[in-house]
């Protein structure tokens, strides 16, 4: 058995494996990645509504990997929608940098969960110095956040250089136009982000099982010792 202090920190190890998992998950399943204000430009300009009335005609955006929703006012109103993904807007979109982000992501899963399972078994076992013991845990978190890492930057790119924010605004919109007032990145995306901080500091715990305590060692009373001189007395 290994001892208390690597029972203890590969046990946190364990613990925060899963939380990397958790976060990926929720972030994969979230719907905000990305949100935005959007403004109605088609129908502002149908009345030639001035800089005050411009008001009237901005709605908002939320979307995540898989589906999303707006709400536009172009004159009638707020009317709201759901906005899918796939399949019919991964067509517009760059759909290979898309998928690619799922995909490093559901990798970056696979690692952690392979991880998580290294840190139950060191726990239990003694670690050994192979790819089994802390070496492998090292690898296998480093992978874990390299793929998500590649998914965040991937995501960003499609964001900044690949106006995804107006693809999505602009989806099966035959005759308004929307135009994107501002977006940013929403809890979504800093789940992701935190799940690769997760796995360097999984490194660092398990670099801190390591470390050799020393024994606490206690020492006996001495027993009084009673020579032949005290006899006489």
């Amino acid at each position: 058995m290994p001892s208390l202090w690597k029972r203890i920190t590969f046990s946190v190890a364990s613990v925060l494996c899963v939380g990397s998992v958790v976060l990926l998950v929720v972030a994969l399943s979230t719907e905000r990645w990305v949100t935005g204000r959007i403004m109605c430009k088609t129908g502002a300009e149908i009345v030639n509504a001035s800089m005050v009335e411009l008001d009237q005609f901005v709605g908002d955006i939320y979307y995540g990997l898989f589906r999303g929703g707006k709400i536009k006012n172009c004159g009638l109103g707020n009317r709201s929608s759901v906005i899918h993904i796939f399949p019919k807007l991964v067509q517009t979109l760059n759909g290979g940098l898309h998928v690619m982000v799922i995909l490093f992501l559901l990798v970056a899963i696979g690692f952690a969960l392979v991880s998580l399972s290294f840190c139950i078994y060191n726990a239990r076992k003694i670690p050994y110095q192979s790819i089994k013991g802390p070496k492998g845990l090292y690898l296998w978190n480093v992978i874990a956040a390299f793929f998500g890492a590649l998914g965040v930057l991937c995501f960003l790119a499609a964001v900044r250089h690949h106006s995804l924010t107006d693809r999505v605004a602009n989806l099966q919109e035959n005759i308004f136009v929307l135009v994107i007032l501002h977006d940013g990145l929403d809890w979504s995306f800093w789940l992701g982000v935190g799940s690769i901080g997760t796995h360097i500091v999984v490194c660092g715990v398990v670099a801190m099982s390591q470390i050799k305590l020393r024994k606490l060692e206690i020492q006996k009373p001495q027993q009084p010792t009673i020579s032949a001189v005290d006899l006489l007395y």
